[in-house]
C-alpha cells in the first residue's frame, strides 16, 4: 500500500456512517414542528442541517448534529413582544412540541438551542426567523434574552464552492484535521478548523492535486496554523464573515504536529523507504484511524 492508499484508506475510514439513522431522526423532528408550527406534515419544510453535518464536513463517531427550523414570523411578534424572556419563552415552545414526539429522550433548552439527547449523538435544534438576505434571527435565551442573527447557508455554499474549485480536497482536510484535534484534544471548535482550512488551501500550490500530495498538505495546514497569531481573538467564517473564536493553544499543537510531519515525509523520501516508520508517525498525529 503506497502512500495514497494510505491517505486514500484513511479519509475512507473517516466518512460517516450513520446518516441513514440522523436523516430518519430528523424527518421526525422536522415533521412535528411543521405539525405543530406550520400546520403540515411536511418531512422537509422549514428546515435543514448546518454546523459540521450541514457543511459535509463532519466525521465519523461525531456526537452533535445541528439542524436549523423557520418559524413564521408572527412567531417573533409574539414573543419579542414579552415583558420578560420571550426568547427563553421561545425554546420552551419548541421544546414543548418535539416533547410530543419524543417523551422519553432527554430533552432541554440550552441557551440558544433545543437539544435532542439520543444515546449515540444529540440533535441540536435551533428555531430561527428568516430574512430576504439568506440570514437568521434565533433566541438566545441566556443574559436577560437577546436576538442574534446568523447565516449559516452562506458559510455552507463558501465552503462547497472551494471544495469544488479545489479537487474536493477542503472538505478532506477539514475531516483529517478533525480526528487531529479529537486525538490531540485540540480546544478549538469545528468551525475554526473549516475556517482555518477554506483560508489555507485557496492559496496551496498543490491544491488541484490528490491523495498523493495528502502528506504535503496535512504539513503544510499544520504550519499554517502554527503560524496564526497567538494575539488573535477571533477569525471570520467563510461566507458569513460571523466572528469564529479560538485559543492560542492550537498553535503550539499544530507546531508539535508540523515536526512530527517532516519526520513522517523524512521516512517517506529516505532510500529505501522506511514506510512502516512513516505510518507510525502520521499515527500519532492521527491516532489509529490512519492505517498501520
Amino acid at each position: 500500500m503506497g502512500l495514497a492508499n494510505w491517505f486514500e484508506t484513511f479519509c475512507t475510514d473517516l466518512q460517516v456512517d450513520n446518516s441513514t439513522t440522523v436523516a430518519n431522526r430528523y424527518r421526525v423532528l422536522t415533521t412535528r414542528l411543521n405539525t405543530d408550527f406550520w400546520n403540515t406534515a411536511s418531512t422537509t419544510a422549514h428546515s435543514f442541517y448546518v454546523g459540521s453535518y450541514g457543511r459535509n464536513t463532519a466525521i465519523r463517531g461525531f456526537s452533535d448534529v445541528d439542524m436549523i427550523f423557520e418559524l413564521p414570523w408572527a412567531m417573533y411578534t409574539r414573543y419579542n413582544d414579552y415583558v420578560g424572556n420571550g426568547q427563553s419563552a421561545l425554546l420552551q415552545a419548541v421544546k414543548s412540541s418535539i416533547e410530543k414526539t419524543y417523551s422519553q429522550t432527554g430533552i432541554r433548552g440550552d441557551g440558544q438551542v433545543i437539544q435532542v439527547n439520543f444515546l449515540d449523538m444529540t440533535f441540536e435544534v435551533v428555531p430561527v426567523f428568516p430574512h430576504t438576505d439568506g440570514s437568521f434571527t434565533y433566541p438566545d435565551a441566556n443574559g436577560g434574552g437577546s436576538w442574534r442573527t446568523t447565516n449559516p447557508r452562506a458559510e455552507i455554499s463558501a465552503i462547497r464552492s472551494r471544495n469544488i474549485l479545489c479537487n474536493y480536497n477542503l472538505v478532506l482536510l477539514c475531516r483529517m484535521m478533525r480526528q487531529w484535534k479529537g486525538y490531540w484534544d485540540v480546544p478549538v471548535g469545528g468551525l475554526l478548523i473549516d475556517t482555518l482550512a477554506y483560508q489555507f488551501i485557496d492559496t496551496w500550490a498543490n491544491r488541484d492535486k490528490s491523495y498523493l500530495y495528502y502528506d504535503f498538505m496535512c504539513r503544510d495546514f499544520f504550519r499554517f496554523m502554527a503560524d496564526q497569531s497567538r494575539t488573535q481573538a477571533y477569525w471570520r467564517a467563510p461566507g458569513s464573515g460571523q466572528s469564529v473564536y479560538g485559543g492560542e493553544l492550537f498553535q503550539w499543537k499544530a507546531g508539535r504536529c508540523y515536526n512530527l510531519s517532516l519526520e513522517a515525509i523524512e521516512h517517506e523520501m529516505a532510500t529505501p523507504k522506511r514506510e512502516w516508520s512513516a505510518k507510525q508517525k502520521w499515527r500519532e498525529i492521527f491516532g489509529t484511524r490512519f492505517p498501520g
